[in-house]
């Protein structure tokens, strides 16, 4: 459980990826509950970010929401240099690349620009953002990257029809942190993957339309916001299912 008391008075920086809905959206606001936070959300919905900071103001929660409206895949080295000026952004604590993309198609009907597609937001984007992002990442003490993989690239999984690429996607990403963690480990900075069940999302209910998820995305939110902000003290290079049972 996350302690609000022991986190009010810390000036952190977190970044969440694909934040305009879903888990993202959810762990962004789970983050801001916490006083001196600035919370980087990126989604290519501009609207969607204006209803995180609005449900954030509602709910009177004490951290700044920082929205960058762009495609995660077209985000350059230089947007992020002046946002984080323009800011006084100087450092990352946390990043959690959740944003992610589902093609429900059956293989013999999946096209390469559907598989590129796939790859180019579930594994390329995240490549691309770390690499722009170590500058900032390794002023932080113990900065922590968590990639948000899925129960369906977890090995030795249940695996489902029409989602290959998808969840070959997300055996990548997850393959990658435990590459990265290694990477790293010189620079003291984490890399974990969380590889999500079954959560009640638009994207769940693209893969499966009739299956109730018996996780809403608020439970999910605040367990990465916990996990990015606290499972670093005890995990690295992992890559971790996190599910219900029958899942």
């Amino acid at each position: 459980m996350m302690n609000e008391e022991a986190n009010a008075g810390s000036s952190m920086n977190y970044i969440v990826t694909g934040a305009g809905r879903g888990i993202g959206f959810e762990t962004a606001l789970s983050l801001a509950r916490f006083a001196g936070t600035r919370v980087i959300c990126i989604s290519r919905n501009e609207a969607n970010l204006e209803k995180l900071k609005a449900t954030a103001l509602s709910q009177k929660l004490p951290a700044m929401i920082l929205p960058i409206a762009a495609d995660i895949s077209l985000l350059s080295a230089d947007d992020l240099r002046d946002f984080f000026s323009k800011n006084s952004i100087t450092q990352i604590d946390g990043l959690v690349n959740n944003a992610g993309l589902l093609v429900n198609k059956p293989f013999e009907e999946l096209t390469v620009d559907d598989v590129n597609r796939v790859y180019e937001v579930n594994v390329f984007a995240p490549i691309r953002l770390i690499q722009r992002l170590l500058p900032y990442i390794r002023k932080s003490e113990k900065p922590h990257i968590v990639n948000i993989s899925s129960l369906g690239g977890f090995q030795g999984s249940s695996k489902f029809p029409g989602l290959s690429a998808y969840s070959s996607s997300k055996a990548a990403l997850a393959c990658l942190s435990e590459c990265l963690a290694s990477e790293f480990a010189t620079h003291h900075i984490s890399v974990n993957a969380l590889a999500i069940g079954s959560v009640d999302t638009e994207m769940l209910k693209l893969a499966f339309p009739e299956y109730q998820a018996p996780v809403k995305a608020p439970e999910m939110g605040k367990y990465i916001a916990d996990f990015v902000m606290n499972g670093h003290a005890v995990f690295n290079g992992k890559v971790l299912p996190v599910s219900l049972a029958g899942q």
